[in-house]
């Protein structure tokens, strides 16, 4: 079963600092849930997800796991981050198996990484040493090593960021797959919005200077997501709305008899100018 989290007022000062990185961040997170978590660079959005791992204690407030304060890293959690920091002088398999050998549970390894290999598409490679692969399988072995531990808690530190549209694409899709398959609980950080709406079950935007959560988003669409629906491409534009990527000068009248050349449309920014933009509506926390 996946974990329970919930985050209780986190603030964090790195030494040294005046402002606050982040700042009461309050968020809770159902058992087997997927969560994005998306704003602009240093808005502290892999800070909050380093607490999650138990990587760094926050200044006030706490994480608690299934009910437990996290203080330190604990198997039952793994993180991926951008690069798989595979060891290359071994072979697919035996990367894939570094977390059992580490927690010494060696009884069934290799049976248990083989299942695993072949459902991430890699059982013809397992042993070859992974120097040799591509980026993207290079992360298929991360992702497969990150599972073989049976953890309650994946977090993903932007990993398909460095891969290519398609590659990317198919890796987002099987993360979503295998932890829903398995009811494992997932926390993300990502820059891309199509990559939080096509994986999260909701959506998390932080405000930055100091960080905090601003707006919370459900996606409610079935899986796996038709990326070129119109119900996916909406939720793309109410993200970006977030940031003011979609907004546009309100086009003015043009001057009749009735009407004054002097006469003021409303601007982009006022909540007047468009009842329906979803930026400008309150999102409830899911």
């Amino acid at each position: 079963m996946g974990a329970a989290i919930s985050i209780d007022y986190i603030t964090h000062h790195y030494p040294k600092q005046t402002d606050p990185t982040l700042q009461d961040i309050e968020l809770t997170v159902s058992p087997g849930e997927t969560i994005a978590l998306i704003g602009q660079s240093g808005c502290g959005k892999s800070t909050l997800l380093h607490m999650l791992a138990g990587l760094l204690i926050p200044s006030e407030g706490a994480v608690r796991i299934n009910g437990h304060q996290v203080i330190k890293p604990s198997p039952r959690w793994n993180m991926m981050f951008q690069k798989p920091s595979l060891y290359p002088w071994m072979t697919v398999r035996r990367n894939a198996s570094l977390g059992l050998i580490f927690q010494g549970r060696q009884e069934g390894m290799n049976k248990r990484v083989d299942a695993l290999l072949e459902t991430v598409g890699l059982a013809e490679k397992a042993e070859v040493n992974v120097q040799s692969l591509s980026g993207g399988q290079q992360q298929r072995v991360a992702l497969a090593r990150s599972l073989a531990t049976d953890p309650e808690l994946l977090l993903l530190d932007e990993p398909f960021s460095a891969l290519d549209a398609f590659t990317k694409t198919e890796l987002q899709d099987e993360v979503v797959r295998l932890s829903r398959d398995r009811g494992i609980t997932v926390v993300f950080v990502t820059h891309d919005i199509e990559e939080a709406v096509a994986m999260a079950d909701r959506v998390v935007v932080m405000g930055s200077n100091p960080g905090t959560l601003q707006h919370q988003l459900k996606v409610d669409l079935p899986h796996p997501r038709d990326r070129t629906s119109p119900g996916f491409t909406e939720l793309k534009a109410e993200l970006m709305e977030f940031f003011g990527a979609t907004r546009h000068p309100a086009s003015r009248p043009e001057p009749t008899d009735d009407t004054s050349s002097s006469a003021e449309a409303p601007e982009a920014d006022d909540p007047a100018a468009s009842g329906s933009a979803p930026a400008r509506r309150a999102i409830r926390a899911a």
